[in-house]
């Protein structure tokens, strides 16, 4: 996998997303997606073989990635990936296995759109009130497949969401904490 910034070799397998190279959507993530505005913790929601997730972990080596799926297969492969790379910030794990006092500053993802708008939803309900209060997740939805009907969504389910940018029929959303968690301090955060 090349990006303008980072060249990284990476293994995949069968029963992965998109294994036979980089998913159009998350390369446009990777490439124009902004940094986390702290330092901190980063999520991979739904992180498959792991092109997020470590890119995020070569370009922030003193961050902590977390790479979360439902599938063990994948996990395997972030691992493997992360030590062939010498990346030890990155930790490949079930959803259940994230610690549950452990909050993000930045998530990143090409979420499962295919999954329905019902799962979608409980997936998006369970991981971005883990933001801090100074965080943003980062998703990237074709513009076909309802990124503009997701923002709407986002935004009256209390998240504050843009469009950061569109390239090629995808658009970048940024979805911020909920105004009341905002407020409140329990992030692992720190300001850069």
């Amino acid at each position: 996998m090349t990006l303008p910034d980072i060249t990284l070799e990476l293994t995949t397998d069968t029963g992965v997303f998109s294994r036979s190279r980089l998913d159009p959507g998350t390369r446009i993530l990777l490439e124009h997606a902004p940094p986390p505005r702290v330092k901190g913790p980063i999520l991979d929601m739904g992180c498959g073989y792991g092109p997020i997730a470590l890119t995020w972990a070569s370009r922030r080596k003193r961050s902590a990635v977390w790479a979360v799926d439902i599938n063990t297969r994948a996990l395997d492969l972030v691992t493997d990936n992360a030590k062939a790379l010498g990346l030890n910030n990155v930790q490949a794990v079930l959803p259940d296995d994230v610690p549950q006092d452990l909050r993000f500053t930045a998530i990143y993802s090409n979420p499962p759109i295919r999954i329905g708008k019902g799962a979608l939803h409980r997936l998006l309900h369970r991981w971005l009130p883990r933001l801090t209060p100074d965080g943003s997740a980062f998703l990237v939805v074709q513009r076909n497949l309802g990124s503009d009907s997701l923002q709407k969504w986002l935004n009256t389910e209390g998240y504050p969401t843009t469009r950061v940018t569109s390239v090629n029929g995808f658009r970048i959303l940024e979805a911020r904490p909920r105004p009341e968690a905002a407020g409140t301090d329990t992030g692992r955060g720190t300001t850069s």
